[in-house]
C-alpha cells in the first residue's frame, strides 16, 4: 500500500504595499539570482511561527528596507504554488512612517506612481496585487 502523499508545506508570506504621503508605492528589485531574479516586487517575507502577519510585515520591511511602517487593512490574499512549495501571500496596505528605504536585500528600491507599476516587470502573482491596489485606489481602468 502506498503512503498518502504529504500535503505540500505551506509558507505564509507577509507583503507590504507601502504608500508614502505623495501616494507613491514602494517596490524593490530582486537580486539577479534565482527563479525570479531581476524582477520587481512588493517587499515582504516569511511569517515566523507564532507571529501575527502585521508583525511579519513590519519586521521584514525594517530588516530589508530599514523603514518603519504602519500596517493597515488587508488588501488581498493570494495562494500560489511554486513546484513543491505552496505559498500564501497575505498583502496589507501600509503607510510609510520613517526611514529612507535602503536596498538591504535587493538591488534597488523605488517609489513609483501606482499607475506606472505596469512599466516594471513583476512576477506573475504580483499582477493580482497590482490590480487589487489600483481598484482600492480607484485608479483601475474603467
Amino acid at each position: 500500500m502506498k503512503d498518502a502523499p504529504l500535503p505540500l508545506p505551506q509558507q505564509v508570506i507577509g507583503v507590504g504595499v507601502v504608500l508614502n504621503p505623495g501616494g507613491e508605492v514602494l517596490i524593490d528589485q530582486r537580486l539577479n539570482e534565482g527563479l525570479l531574479g531581476g524582477l520587481w516586487e512588493f517587499p515582504g517575507g516569511k511569517q515566523e511561527p507564532g507571529e501575527l502577519i502585521a508583525e511579519t510585515i513590519r519586521r521584514e520591511l525594517e530588516e530589508e528596507l530599514a523603514i518603519a511602517v504602519e500596517v493597515g487593512e488587508e488588501l488581498v490574499v493570494l495562494e500560489h504554488a511554486y513546484g513543491p512549495k505552496r505559498l500564501r501571500f497575505v498583502v496589507h496596505l501600509c503607510t510609510w512612517r520613517s526611514g529612507a528605504p535602503q536596498p538591504l536585500a535587493s538591488q534597488q528600491v523605488r517609489w513609483v506612481r501606482p499607475e506606472q507599476l505596469d512599466q516594471y516587470p513583476f512576477p506573475a502573482a504580483n499582477g493580482r496585487i497590482i490590480a487589487a491596489l489600483l481598484e482600492r485606489l480607484q485608479l483601475g481602468v474603467s
